[in-house]
């Protein structure tokens, strides 16, 4: 009888970098973390990867065939293979296929973490059986993959699907990426924090937000004081969820997806996040599109997605590649 195969998916942090094989059917069979070292070479990375990779495989290679590699990274480039000034890595540009099979010749395959999250909904998680549909990740920052007619919408040059950096406010709060009024400003965790702070100025209600610094400010927190009736922390997710909802509309105008579906840090607070966009995004939405498309919460637990998601692409290019 034939081994069942695995792909190795790994996802690279600007703190840590998580990495695992995983079958066919979306289970993770073993994984690891190791410390990124995100100021040092690549090179000394992908060094560590491949050891601990090796390490890990004899471990199940009785059982398993290794047939690939996914790689979920910061800026990744599907077309490239690699990355280029990632944020917080003082790395400038490497390719990451090259970076891997300079110690281990084996199929690679790159794209960016939010694209890695978009076709691990598809395989393993809330998209299954779809071939039109939108994940925002909503975390730090606020990514996006968009997967039309069954295939991840790349561009150009790769870096196709861009939502956190469409304006929802001109001249509005400055953005990580410099420009101003991205919705990655305020719809994420970064930016529901800036809209507590902004509204502790405007507003008189007592609120114990008030005693809490910036730095040890979280969506967590927010969402507790929420959920016990705190005005600013409800109001603060009111407008999250106005101009979170008024984007996804503007989203669907364009590629007419049958779900959009919220993954990451931000979706903690469910319905103090889900009802308030949902009804945003309705009003939004052309009458054509009113109450057809659904919006989901994340099938993928958010502790394993990130290998979840760049094992799939290494499943769903392998297949498409013919090389299964």
């Amino acid at each position: 009888m034939g081994k069942n195969k695995v792909t190795l998916g790994v996802d690279i942090g600007g703190t840590k970098t998580a990495f695992g094989f995983v079958d066919q059917s979306g289970k993770i069979i073993i994984e690891k973390t190791i410390p990124t070292n995100a100021k040092k070479s690549a090179s000394i990375l992908f060094r560590e990867l491949v050891k601990h990779t090796r390490e890990m495989f004899s471990e199940i290679s009785d059982r398993y065939d290794f047939t690939g590699v996914g790689i979920g990274a910061p800026n990744g480039n599907y077309f490239t293979g690699s990355v280029v000034n990632p944020p917080n890595m003082n790395w400038g540009s490497v390719n990451l296929v090259e970076a891997f099979n300079k110690y281990m010749e084996i199929p690679v395959f790159v794209t960016n973490d939010a694209n890695a999250t978009a076709i691990g909904e598809m395989l393993f998680g809330a998209a299954r059986g779809m071939k039109n549909f939108i994940v925002l990740t909503l975390g730090t920052g606020l990514g996006s993959g968009i997967v039309v007619n069954g295939e991840l919408v790349y561009g150009e040059d790769g870096f196709a699907g861009e939502l956190g950096h469409t304006c929802v406010e001109p001249n509005g709060r400055q953005c990580g990426c410099g420009n101003r009024g991205c919705l990655e400003a305020y719809a994420s965790v970064t930016g529901i924090r800036r809209t507590v702070y902004i509204l502790l100025g405007e507003m008189t209600a007592e609120s114990p937000l008030r005693q809490i610094a910036f730095d040890d400010l979280d969506a967590k927190v927010i969402s507790e004081l929420a959920r016990r009736g705190d005005p600013i922390a409800l109001k603060a997710f009111e407008i999250t969820a106005d101009f979170l909802g008024m984007s996804m509309a503007n989203a669907v105008a364009f590629s007419r997806p049958e779900a959009i579906i919220l993954f990451g840090g931000l979706t903690g607070a469910g319905e103090l996040l889900f009802t308030p966009t949902k009804k945003a995004f309705e009003k939004y939405l052309l009458d054509l599109f009113r109450g057809k498309v659904n919006v989901l919460q994340s099938g993928l637990e958010n502790s394993k997605a990130a290998i979840l998601g760049s094992a799939a692409l290494a499943w769903t290019e392998l297949e498409k590649k013919s090389l299964l």
